[in-house]
């Protein structure tokens, strides 16, 4: 592994954005050590250390940077997609326009879904294994819930994936305007929510919020974020968001609280949108030095590594942290109350656990991550679709169904397979085997379309 990340360093491209790269790898990174932070497991069950501490929510300004990978998302689907309508010119409408959207679906969705579907089966086979034996009380049934939780934010990158084109025709024709549009939209989501009381309006804000985010990245891509609105953004998000919070009806925190009338997170929120909006500017403002850094070989070589595991790590970083968990109580080892000082003091201790526990596993599975060498002959490739009738809108039909199925998933958990388990997805109630069902159905379509015709 090491001399391929040296040959992997040494062959990148001088006109390589190496700060995206950092963004991608640093924000993954500071959602895996914000859920190991704010874990408050004990023996009677799993809390979570900020309704204990609700001084500490302030933090989650800081540690909520989803934001800025969805960001760092609309920055290279941008250049990935333009980059595909550049080697078929000819690609503005029809058969090869389907094929381009294809071809561009299957090659973003590989390194998230191939990963994302061992994960899936892997914890599949063990929880159905675990309940036919008459396991799943205590704390592995907690684990059997909670650990698909992060899948969320995999169900919410695929829509982006999905929208990139038709919303970057959207950028190009209008720029700001396509931007200030979604932001326009999600504010008056919130207004018929918070001010009109009207129902369920509040779920459009899912796809608002984030795509406005994701939207800022085509700005990036366009070189749009200069650094004075680099600091407009970081300035005006910050103020709009302390306003928002201090005198609107929305909490501190910036991550979802068990038992919140209202949370920021889900159904994303307007607060939401300004934190998003002063993370993106503030990490515009730190680009340069940045970039300065990542000039060094070894600091690149080490973002080039974790590049490489990242999405492995995010996946199993759950499995890790119950995993210790487990260890600890299976061993007798005292758990104490959450926030005291004998818990502070276990931290360095659980989190190195953590640390290594994952590192094992992204070694079992970090071969999944890799993106799929074609068979010599098959002509496999960004491109090898050559114009298939119906590949674009069967595609697109798979890359809904991995969303519902990822999201489902995410909802309703692992537990309770045996009991029929279901967890409501857009007023539809969703059980894990349906949800992996259809993840696992909508991949294989997105596959199909992808590979053009005569390579079934």
């Amino acid at each position: 592994m090491g001399s391929s990340v040296r040959e992997l360093a040494g062959a990148t491209l001088a006109t390589r954005d190496r700060y995206v790269d950092l963004l991608r790898v640093a924000s993954l990174g500071a959602v895996v050590l914000g859920h190991w932070l704010m874990a408050a497991v004990t023996p009677d069950g799993v809390g979570n250390l900020l309704a204990v501490v609700p001084a500490l929510q302030p933090l989650t300004w800081l540690l909520q940077v989803m934001p800025v990978f969805f960001f760092v998302g609309g920055f290279s689907h941008a250049l990935s997609y333009r980059s595909l309508l550049r080697k078929r010119p000819e690609a503005a409408s029809g058969a090869a326009a389907d094929s381009v959207y294809s071809a561009f679906l299957r090659a973003r969705l590989q390194r998230l879904l191939r990963p994302t579907m061992v994960f899936v089966l892997v914890w599949g086979a063990a929880a159905l294994l675990v309940q036919l034996l008459g396991g799943g009380g205590g704390l592995t049934g907690v684990t059997l819930r909670m650990v698909t939780q992060p899948l969320w934010f995999i169900g919410i990158y695929l829509a982006m994936v999905a929208f990139t084109p038709p919303l970057l025709r959207l950028h190009e024709r209008y720029g700001w305007g396509a931007f200030a549009g979604l932001a326009g939209a999600a504010v008056a989501v919130d207004v018929l929510r918070f001010a009109a009381g009207v129902p369920y309006v509040e779920f459009l804000n899912f796809a608002f919020v984030w795509l406005a985010v994701h939207q800022l990245g085509f700005l990036r891509a366009d070189g749009r974020i200069h650094p004075r609105r680099a600091a407009l953004l970081a300035g005006g998000g910050l103020v709009a968001a302390c306003v928002l919070v201090a005198f609107g009806p929305y909490p501190l925190s910036m991550v979802g609280m068990p038992g919140e009338k209202v949370s920021n997170m889900a159904p994303p929120t307007l607060a939401l949108l300004a934190h998003g909006l002063w993370l993106v500017g503030a990490v515009e403002l730190l680009r340069a030095p940045a970039a300065r850094l990542l000039e060094r070989p070894r600091v690149w070589r080490t973002v080039v590594a974790a590049n490489g595991v990242a999405m492995t790590a995010f996946l199993w970083h759950l499995t890790a942290m119950f995993g210790v968990y487990g260890a600890l109580l299976a061993l007798d080892v005292d758990l104490p109350e959450p926030a005291s000082a004998a818990w502070w003091a276990q931290v360095p201790l659980r989190l190195a656990l953590a640390a290594a526990l994952t590192a094992a596993l992204v070694a079992a599975f970090r071969t999944f991550e890799r993106p799929a060498t074609p068979a010599p002959g098959t002509g496999h490739g960004p491109l090898a679709a050559s114009g298939a009738p119906g590949a674009g809108p069967l595609a697109a039909l798979g890359a809904t169904l991995c969303l519902l199925g990822v999201l489902g998933l995410s909802m309703v958990g692992f537990g309770g397979l045996l009991d029929g388990r279901t967890a409501l997805l857009i007023a539809i109630p969703v059980s894990a085997p349906a949800a992996v069902a259809m993840t696992l159905g909508g991949w294989l379509l997105v596959e199909r379309a992808g590979r053009g015709p005569g390579r079934r």
